[in-house]
């Protein structure tokens, strides 16, 4: 981590981490006294782009160069959702003359509906797409560590396979199909801790030594039972995990594995962005962040800098 004061509470920045203080952060930006709203403000255009944008970076990749940012994870526009091939309502009577005429018009007025009921889609979040697509990010929204700088530090130690093979840069973007398994022995949820164990040993003598006072020998099928309990792996979940427990819709995963499949790139449909973030996808906090991006980001890519791009698996 870049910042020792990541979670400072004067700050109150959310990050991608599952830290108490981190989530004491995310209420104040959410429901306390440092909720950011720009109605009314004393603030120039400039002072409340420049905060938008410093508080969509803190959470959307803070470990990542402003300068590099820039420069190979911002794109250029903003994609379009929008449905396409889809029949206008004034030509679906001609669809068929004879068959199905008033179903298919009432179905294709619904979906007009609809789309006037949640709106345009939030598009606005997609400039994080190319961030969510790096291999350290995949694996915290996987749920396999407990912060996205722990999965940086578990690839580069090697503990992290791409597709079947060791894989040490964190830097990696995913492409639809790529599988990531992490080693298990690595993920703290799945250890017991020191207390834990000290208390499970002295449990065993001490049941050991009133069992060998007290009662008559045990049956095999006793022993096998409790011999199976102990071998379950544990489950420790650090305090206040729920409300960072959940699985975007782009990753398809396998706990019983420790693995998961990078089913496709993020997008977005009318009322719902499939990026995860503390903001309101299509508020303004994203709007202006992106009024910021769009005016100054470098376009010029030299051979120097098409060199050091990180690795883009398309």
């Amino acid at each position: 981590m870049r910042d020792a004061n990541a979670f400072a509470l004067r700050r109150a920045l959310p990050r991608m981490s599952w830290s108490v203080r981190n989530l004491f952060n995310l209420w104040q930006r959410s429901l306390g006294n440092k909720v950011i709203t720009f109605n009314n403000t004393s603030k120039s255009l400039f002072q409340q782009r420049w905060t938008a944008k410093a508080l969509m970076r803190a959470y959307h990749g803070d470990f990542i160069n402003e300068k590099i940012f820039k420069r190979w994870y911002l794109p250029a526009t903003l994609p379009d959702v929008r449905p396409r091939n889809r029949t206008p309502i004034s030509d679906t009577l001609a669809l068929d003359d004879y068959a199905g005429r008033n179903e298919q018009l009432e179905r294709a007025i619904r979906r007009k509906e609809e789309e006037d009921r949640k709106g345009l889609a939030p598009v606005g979040s997609l400039m994080m797409a190319e961030v969510e697509r790096r291999i350290d990010v995949f694996i915290f929204r996987c749920c396999f560590t407990h912060s996205v700088y722990e999965a940086r530090r578990l690839v580069i130690h090697g503990h992290v396979l791409l597709n079947g093979r060791k894989h040490t840069n964190a830097n990696t973007r995913l492409a639809p199909g790529d599988m990531v398994s992490v080693d298990p022995a690595s993920i703290s949820f799945l250890q017991e801790s020191a207390n834990v164990k000290d208390g499970r040993a002295q449990n065993t003598d001490n049941n050991a030594a009133d069992a060998a006072e007290q009662s008559p020998p045990r049956s095999p099928e006793n022993v096998d039972e409790e011999t199976s309990t102990e071998n379950l792996t544990p489950f420790n979940l650090p305090p206040y995990a729920s409300p960072f427990i959940f699985l975007p819709a782009y990753a398809e995963v396998s706990f019983p594995t420790c693995s998961a499949v990078y089913v496709r790139h993020p997008t977005a449909r009318p009322g719902y962005s499939e990026i995860p973030t503390p903001y309101n996808a299509d508020g303004e906090i994203v709007r202006l962040a992106w009024e910021w991006y769009s005016k100054r980001r470098p376009r010029n890519r030299s051979k120097a800098q098409m060199a050091r791009m990180p690795e883009n698996r398309h």
